[in-house]
């Protein structure tokens, strides 16, 4: 396998990836569903000896035609693209997605990027995808367009998971809810996100639990709640226990903090990665700090248990690097 490699738009593709069977879409959350047309993907590529790549949209088109970015990102580009490593794809390419792209004609998006930028052996797309001007690009016209242009399509339904196939918007939905478990089940892996630590407050350390915090988004529409977790640090592994959400305190914006058991050094600026492995309980206002401090003794202890019956799901997840 070759290495892996990441393109910010098309215009320097490496030899490398020329000829290449490529999954298109937004893949946002690289959930089961994307997985099965990766899956796919990678047995068409290694069957013809070509690249297996996937491309992709950044930023999401949905936030292209918004008045101000709304999107809840379940994998923003950096995870997105590990994701795509960790599937064992030789590349990804990351294009800018705008107003002007999505006004280009589903032939002439064809023929530029496909074509003459990437030579394309053979595309895979999930049942429901659409591409170029007013979204003609339907899975029917790239089937006719593959005829033309001598590259093979490949159109695959997604998962389903209960009675509904498998979606980015069932999972942001989940998670919105607190319901890490689905959310998690439909994903594939434990959903994970990271930024760097930044100085709060500073009353977690005052009550006896110093946290690692994570500014989050205006997009960020976790449920508040508290959450048993796996951090990432580098390459070392620490269980903790999270909050998201202030009520008792100043609740707008509020970062993602994290207790790590057992672990007290300075890590303020550093990057940290954090996996939801189960949701504990929502945000409650208490009568007082004591009553507060008795409530995270709770947390921790029931944080503890959901990791110690944790596992991970397959492959995937040790390869994040979440689980030995």
């Amino acid at each position: 396998m070759t290495s892996f490699y990441r393109l910010d738009g098309l215009d320097k593709v490496p030899e490398a990836l020329r000829g290449a069977f490529v999954a298109i879409g937004s893949f946002d959350g690289v959930h089961r569903g994307h997985q099965a047309v990766l899956a796919r993907l990678k047995e068409q590529a290694r069957a013809r000896g070509v690249p297996a790549v996937m491309l992709t949209f950044e930023p999401h088109p949905r936030d292209v035609f918004a008045p101000a970015p709304f999107m809840f990102r379940l994998t923003p580009p950096d995870i997105k693209a590990r994701l795509a490593a960790a599937l064992g794809l030789d590349g990804i390419v990351l294009m800018p997605f705008s107003r002007d792209l999505s006004m280009v004609e589903a032939e002439d998006f064809v023929a530029r990027f496909l074509v003459r930028a990437l030579r394309v052996s053979g595309v895979a797309v999930g049942a429901d995808f659409h591409f170029g001007h007013n979204r003609r690009g339907t899975p029917d016209f790239l089937r006719a367009a593959g005829q033309v242009h001598g590259f093979a399509v490949d159109i695959l339904d997604l998962l389903p998971e209960g009675a509904e196939p498998v979606s980015s918007s069932r999972i942001r939905a989940a998670l919105t809810a607190g319901e890490v478990s689905a959310a998690n089940g439909m994903l594939g892996y434990h959903w994970f996100f990271g930024g760097e630590v930044i100085k709060g407050d500073q009353r977690g350390r005052t009550l006896g639990f110093p946290t690692a915090n994570i500014a989050t988004a205006s997009t960020f529409a976790l449920a508040q709640g508290v959450y048993a977790v796996r951090a990432r640090l580098g390459e070392k592994l620490l269980d903790g226990v999270a909050a998201y959400g202030k009520p008792m305190f100043n609740n707008e914006l509020p970062p993602f903090e994290t207790y790590l058991f057992d672990f007290d050094a300075d890590i303020y600026g550093r990057h940290l990665e954090v996996a939801l492995i189960g949701h504990i309980r929502g945000q409650e206002k208490f009568g007082g700090l004591e009553e507060l401090i008795a409530a995270m003794t709770r947390d921790k202890l029931n944080a503890k248990d959901a990791l110690a019956q944790c596992g991970a799901f397959g492959d995937l997840d040790r390869k994040l690097g979440f689980f030995a």
